[in-house]
């Protein structure tokens, strides 16, 4: 009995008192509206043909079409893929831990690396780091990206505490993340001229972003808290921020403008029902100590959402059954419609006439 009541104790002090990285911050999430009116499921996805990445590779996480009509996408580990074609061919070997993916007006490719900030490239043997740091201060977890006409870059940072190349990669980074509910997420602005300078900061993961056509707002992701932000970056609103969608169904990711007013986002996950323990933070420190079974992980339920930007949802396309895995982002691309992912071995792609 003494050896037993010792166990007890050591395992409560454990449970108590074991030192973890997350530290929580009280958050009373909205109760979650579910997949009803605008969400209502579907199993639209299911039409979906999935192409596997070659050589066993996975994490097609985002797509960017460059000016010749080529369509691109990364792997988990580094390698950058043409797409477009029957099946997906390696075109370099990048590294790092590419994450977004956009064009820019000089032909060049851009890219938001989780382990070393924003990315240039302009073909084989050319990849260039531009922003690694401000003000000193490393960029630990860029995410994703929109390029302006004039070659503006913006992109987002995810937290500023967690970075994913020494906690493991970028999906338990974000669970860890999202967990703590720590505001430490900033957007980033970006020219050859002016440096880079932080232009919205106090989001729980910020993930995807996207300029609007006349690129006189910015759309912002805030993934740890289900929403989406308008940034106005000209007329008289400049500098003001506002919500643009709240309380949706799932997590959002990576955001794509269309070029014609309206946009694609990916749900990485629904909401999960841990979410009931977001104002307890000691709480959320007691099960971070259980261990990876029975932390909170992201739900397979693909959806893609099209919206415009005064937030009208237009169409969702789902995957109920979770074939995709976690969905990241999503475009058309010529009479093509793709949908990426985080850790699968493919991405999927359907022909736009078939689209719901």
């Amino acid at each position: 009995m003494r050896y037993f009541l010792g166990l007890v104790l050591i395992v409560l002090a454990y449970l108590l008192f074991w030192p973890v990285p997350v530290d929580p911050v009280a958050y009373t999430p909205p109760e979650p509206q579910g997949f009803t009116g605008d969400f209502a499921g579907n199993s639209a996805l299911d039409q979906l043909e999935l192409t596997p990445l070659p050589q066993d590779q996975i994490g097609p996480e985002d797509i960017a079409v460059l000016p010749d009509g080529a369509a691109y996408t990364t792997s988990l580990s580094g390698t950058l893929y043409r797409i477009d074609g029957e099946e997906p061919v390696e075109i370099d070997q990048l590294g790092g831990r590419p994450l977004g993916l956009r064009a820019g007006p000089d032909d060049a490719l851009y890219i938001a690396d989780s382990f070393r900030g924003l990315m240039r490239w302009t073909g084989p043997g050319t990849l260039e780091t531009l922003v690694s740091d401000i003000d000193g201060v490393p960029v630990i977890y860029a995410n994703n990206l929109d390029v302006a006409r004039d070659g503006t870059v913006y992109f987002s940072n995810s937290s500023d505490r967690f970075d994913p190349e020494t906690m493991g990669g970028t999906k338990p980074t974000s669970v860890l993340t999202i967990w703590e509910q720590s505001p430490t997420g900033y957007v980033v602005r970006y020219s050859p001229e002016n440096g880079a300078e932080k232009i919205a900061e106090g989001f729980v993961y910020v993930n995807g972003i996207a300029l609007s056509p006349d690129e006189d707002f910015l759309l912002i992701a805030e993934t740890g808290r289900a929403r989406v932000h308008k940034l106005w970056l000209t007329g008289p609103k400049a500098g003001t921020q506002e919500v643009l969608l709240d309380n949706l169904p799932g997590y959002p990711d990576n955001i794509k403008a269309q070029g014609d007013g309206t946009y694609w986002m990916a749900f990485a996950s629904p909401r999960v029902p841990a979410e009931k323990l977001m104002p307890y933070p000691f709480l959320r420190k007691v099960i971070w100590r259980l261990g990876p079974m029975v932390r909170p992980a992201p739900i397979h339920r693909g959806m893609m959402v099209q919206f415009d930007g005064d937030g009208n949802i237009l169409r969702t396309l789902q995957d109920p059954d979770g074939r995709l895995g976690i969905t990241t982002s999503g475009q058309i691309v010529g009479d093509q419609f793709y949908v990426m992912t985080l850790d699968s071995p493919w991405f999927g792609r359907m022909p736009v006439s078939q689209m719901p």
